[in-house]
């Protein structure tokens, strides 16, 4: 039986030798064309990692608490943890300290790579392709009946807040907007997004597909609500303003009984002809285009940020923590772990 003594000096030639093997590409980029040292497949699953795809739902949010019903939390993503988490899943192909040596002289090429991939697993169609090394990473969790409601959420967010108004949209490739890394429902009420930077103001919208009707729903008692819209002048497509108010005229909305959300369209039509001939001189007429024309409202956009606020630090003063539980209340619950 021969045996091998195992010295230092025999280790470090070995890793020695490990270290100076050259740098070998494996691969082609799709893009670029440029020769890659990660193979396709390798790269995208890190860049994946790295965007918390796979990690467990309680590493993210450790207690529901602190993800309450109706709620929206704003993160920091820890980019010292997601890089020690493709190290780890990288370190599985190691055997011994040689392929562990040539795996940290590989990292750093394996860490530009996936930082060019990150920005790839989400690529919207006819948006220019981003590139650059990783920077800061944000996101929120969005726990609401909204994300369940309407599956088909958009979410933008903006470095400087639009310079028109809040209806501008622009491409994801403008320098004002962030791109958007990621956008998943975890659950069904459930969803993460993930921004490459940091952003001033961030926009939640409906769905933008088709035309919808809608309505303004106003408490009256217990589980009970009355219903009304904003009038429109049908020639302009303008709010019609009351003069002895200032505030825009309301057309009430009936819905048939015993079947809520079902509009009874004939007690709608005739409350809006009332309000129309005594505050806005029509001709006491109304077809079903100038019907569609009052129902019709555009998707609801929530707004998070407001670039007024003259706060030192204002993501400080705008996205400020907090915890679901009182101070009182949680420490309750510590002593009732413990």
């Amino acid at each position: 039986m021969v045996t091998t003594q195992l010295t230092a000096e025999l280790v470090l030639s070995e890793l020695k030798a490990a270290m100076a093997f050259p740098i070998q590409t494996s691969d082609e980029d799709d893009y670029s064309r440029e020769k890659r040292v990660t193979p396709r497949e390798l790269r995208q699953f890190l860049a994946r990692l790295r965007l918390l795809e796979g990690v467990p739902f309680n590493n993210i949010v450790p207690d529901s608490e602190l993800l309450p019903l109706e709620s929206i939390r704003f993160f920091y993503v820890d980019r010292a943890w997601t890089d020690a988490l493709t190290q780890g899943a990288l370190s599985v192909g190691t055997v011994n300290s040689a392929d562990r040596a040539q795996l940290e002289r590989l990292y750093k090429e394996i860490e530009k790579e996936v930082d060019d991939e990150e920005r790839r697993v989400r690529l919207p169609g006819s948006e220019e392709r981003q590139k650059g090394g990783a920077g800061l990473m944000t996101g929120f969790l969005l726990r609401s009946r909204a994300v369940s409601g309407w599956p088909g959420l958009h979410v933008r967010a903006y470095k400087v807040e639009p310079a028109e108004n809040d209806e501008e949209i622009l491409p994801e490739s403008h320098p004002d907007r962030l791109k958007l890394l990621r956008l998943e429902r975890l659950a069904p009420a459930v969803l993460l997004a993930l921004f490459d930077g940091l952003p001033q103001v961030v926009h939640v919208e409906e769905p933008r597909q088709g035309l919808q009707f809608g309505v303004t729903l106003k408490p009256t008692g217990s589980n009970t609500y009355s219903a009304s819209i904003p009038a429109r002048n049908v020639e302009t497509a303008k709010y019609v303003v009351d003069t002895a108010t200032g505030k825009a005229v309301r057309l009430q909305v009936h819905f048939r009984p015993g079947s809520p959300g079902v509009l009874d369209l004939a007690n709608t039509a005739r409350a809006f002809l009332e309000v129309r001939a005594a505050k806005m001189n029509t001709d006491g007429r109304l077809d079903g285009a100038e019907f569609a024309l009052e129902m019709l409202r555009f998707p609801y956009r929530q707004v998070f940020g407001d670039p007024s606020v003259t706060a030192d630090d204002k993501i400080r003063a705008v996205f400020r923590p907090t915890v679901a539980l009182e101070l009182s209340a949680l420490t309750a619950a510590f002593r009732k772990v413990t």
